[in-house]
């Protein structure tokens, strides 16, 4: 019930907040192959809006043509509720993308790179730039020669250099790509930040299921250039039965009172814990039940995942 209301919440606030992009049947086709077909995506704002899809499946062909760097074949694309390209000056001027890795002058500065980079625009102050460093992590090291930077420290400078033109709606393509567990955090954590503290709308395209999961409010599926889902992470996980294990005591107790309930099915109980398949919007009634009984529960751990989801809907048509 818990999860089915969170499921309603988030649809009711989608429906109410303003839609910074759209397309419309957008379209790309390379020779007798289509990249993009018939694509119809809204990115809400305040969305992490995560572009899931494996390597292939049309992503950075998708992101190229809403940054106006390929020209669809067909469909169009709106932004800010202007269409993209007869108003391409004014609505590009709200949006930052960075497609594949960022291009440094790896003989200056951080700061020197920003301060260079941000004047094609407008001239930056320097505390524009400092504050700029400070929120992407890199404050400490702004005046170090960016040859000097990790892979991960590039593509949080990266981000840095788009927040410059304090942009509405920032577009990452692959951002984690290549970076080591720890750059993968770093630019994770930003992202949230970016979210949570700066209100800002991300799109973020991505083949790491386990990252986007950990960072995405909402989502859309793709494989082989055709979209297969798009809506909330949760209300599209949660259309299913989820499995659970939970950890009880007694078990012989907490067994037979569950084998009793409808709506729940026993896959295995063993070392203390059991594992069930629970229909939608009964795990926290299951919870209740088991406390209620005086069954001790020290852990009840979801196991339905994005990447069980993205495995299901894309069978059968690609391997990630």
């Amino acid at each position: 019930m818990v999860l089915e209301n969170r499921v309603v919440e988030e649809m009711k606030d989608s429906l109410q907040k303003e839609v910074v992009l759209r397309t419309h049947g957008l379209s790309k086709k390379f020779g007798k192959r289509w990249a993009a077909r018939d694509l119809n995506l809204e990115v809400h704002r305040d969305d992490v809006f995560c572009f899931l899809g494996p390597n292939g499946a049309g992503k950075s062909t998708t992101i190229r043509m809403i940054l106006t760097l390929l020209m669809p074949t067909a469909g169009s694309i709106e932004m800010f509720g202007m269409d993209l390209h007869k108003n391409r000056s004014a609505v590009l001027s709200r949006v930052c993308g960075i497609v594949e890795k960022p291009d440094f002058y790896l003989y200056l500065s951080a700061y020197k790179n920003l301060e260079i980079l941000g004047s094609m625009t407008r001239r930056i102050e320097k505390e524009k730039i400092m504050e700029t460093l400070e929120v992407v992590g890199l404050k400490a090291r702004a005046f170090e020669k960016v040859k000097t930077f990790s892979h991960g420290m590039k593509q949080r400078l990266g981000i840095a250099q788009a927040l410059l033109t304090k942009p509405e709606l920032i577009i990452l393509d692959e951002p984690t790509t290549g970076l080591d567990p720890q750059g993968t955090k770093e630019v994770r954590e930003l992202i949230r930040r970016l979210s949570h503290d700066r209100e800002m709308t991300i799109f973020l395209s991505s083949h790491l299921l386990s990252e986007v999961e950990l960072v995405a409010t909402r989502m859309a599926v793709i494989n082989r250039g055709e979209l297969i889902a798009q809506g909330s992470v949760s209300e599209l996980l949660g259309k299913e039965a989820t499995e659970y294990s939970i950890e009880v005591l007694p078990l012989e107790s907490a067994t037979e009172l569950i084998a009793k309930l409808p709506w729940v099915k026993v896959l295995s109980a063993q070392n203390g814990k059991i594992k069930v398949r629970v229909e939608p919007g009964h795990s926290s009634e299951l919870n209740r039940l088991l406390v209620t009984h005086h069954i001790g529960v020290s852990s009840f751990s979801p196991h339905r995942t994005l990447e069980d989801f993205f495995l299901k809907i894309t069978e059968g048509t690609s391997e990630i």
